[in-house]
């Protein structure tokens, strides 16, 4: 067998045993490196950032903790909390999403958070 179909069948089964989620957060971490964005796992609070990557989860708040949206914001290789103060429900804000977002990297809870990020939906979902 030749080197090159070797090294084919091996790239084929990494492919079928690796886990997906391990295999979609190195593609999204591939793709904000590429485009220019910073990942999350390096930035600090204090930092204007631009990153880009997708949405796991989206929660509205209750009327009685104020109106806020927040979302769990996943670059592939470290997860923002997005809030928006003011909003129960925004168009397109929905998990799975693919988003670039930017902000200052801000801290609740010993977490990174971003506050009224400003966003642009990416594709589809």
């Amino acid at each position: 067998m030749s080197t090159a179909a070797s090294g084919y069948f091996r790239r084929l089964s990494r492919r079928l045993t690796e886990d997906l989620a391990q295999r979609d957060a190195e593609e999204m971490a591939e793709t904000a490196g590429a485009s220019g964005a910073k990942h999350a796992c390096d930035c600090h609070r204090g930092d204007d950032v631009t990153m880009l990557g997708r949405l796991r989860s989206v929660d509205a708040c209750s009327k009685a903790a104020g109106a806020s949206m927040q979302a769990e914001f996943f670059d592939g290789t470290d997860t923002v909390t997005l809030v928006w103060i003011g909003r129960r429900r925004i168009p397109g804000i929905e998990p799975g999403r693919k988003l670039k977002v930017r902000g200052r990297i801000g801290e609740r809870d010993g977490a990174k958070v971003i506050f009224n990020p400003h966003y642009e939906l990416q594709g589809t979902a």
